[in-house]
């Protein structure tokens, strides 16, 4: 197997809408996108399938050092082995992905978030830096694009903390600030008992308004003339949000139950959004 396989085979399995994005760009930009998505499931399978906290350290720390030899010229994993030949065209900095495997650190030292600004720092490490880094794959030719890729990467964090508070849960772990908790009258025990009360719908709804207005302050920074360039971030946000919206209709349901689209609603989303340019 070549790492463009492997990249390929790990962006397939993984059955995530980012994998729909991915169709519809040239083949070079495409096996970039691949690989820094494969980079990222690699270390955040590190965080989730690892039970032993040190032991996942030592994965993590394993993983600065492959970094560090990709941008000395000696990739040794599939994935930094495929991501090699694309850094002389794609400028990715070598500190951006090692501030993902700080945001990835993160969740072995704290399953708790006092407040909103704590979390956004975690949101900006483990989603907005690939915003900025798979803006650099698609192409942009105006720097505000730079602040919608962050953008759509913290809008895409957020929305996937609301959808995925129940499996969170039974790993332990509540992003939701416990500020917020206390403001609307949610107890932890509530979430880790999936427990849905109205107080916690008022909770989600509140969480859900935050990450629609991520979505809308990325579109509104858009620069018309990169949106062509940025269509495979534009089909990203689309299942995203309908995802959002889907969660949101049946009432933030989700605390025993992980809401999806269908493969083939995501590839009508991806082929509608990809044709509107």
């Amino acid at each position: 197997m070549t790492p463009d396989e492997y990249c390929q085979q790990r962006a397939a399995q993984s059955g995530s809408s980012f994998y729909y994005s991915f169709l519809f760009l040239e083949p070079e930009r495409r096996r970039a996108i691949t690989a820094l998505y494969a980079f990222c499931r690699e270390v955040d399978d590190v965080v989730d399938e690892c039970e032993d906290p040190t032991l996942a350290a030592a994965k993590l720390a394993w993983w600065r050092q492959e970094l560090a030899a990709l941008y000395a010229g000696r990739p040794g994993h599939p994935v930094t082995q495929a991501l090699a030949p694309l850094l002389p065209r794609f400028p990715l900095p070598e500190e951006q992905l090692q501030e993902v495997v700080d945001g990835m650190e993160m969740d072995l030292t704290r399953s708790r978030y006092e407040d909103y600004r704590t979390l956004q720092l975690y949101c900006h490490r483990v989603a907005g830096v690939v915003g900025l880094l798979a803006a650099e794959i698609f192409g942009y030719t105006d720097r505000r694009t730079q602040k919608y890729a962050h953008e759509l990467g913290l809008a895409f964090q957020l929305t996937n903390i609301i959808r995925d508070v129940g499996e969170d849960a039974r790993r332990g772990r509540i992003y939701l600030p416990r500020e917020e908790l206390d403001r609307f009258g949610v107890a932890e025990a509530d979430i880790l008992q999936s427990r849905h009360t109205e107080a916690f719908r008022g909770l989600m709804q509140f969480q859900a308004e935050r990450a629609y207005a991520r979505y809308d302050a990325a579109m509104g920074t858009l620069p018309a003339a990169d949106r062509k360039a940025q269509r495979a971030g534009l089909i990203m946000a689309a299942i995203y949000r309908t995802t959002l919206d889907e969660i949101a209709r049946d009432g933030f349901l989700v605390l025993d139950r992980r809401t999806s689209l269908t493969p083939l609603r995501k590839l009508w989303l991806a082929a509608r959004t990809w044709m509107k340019g």
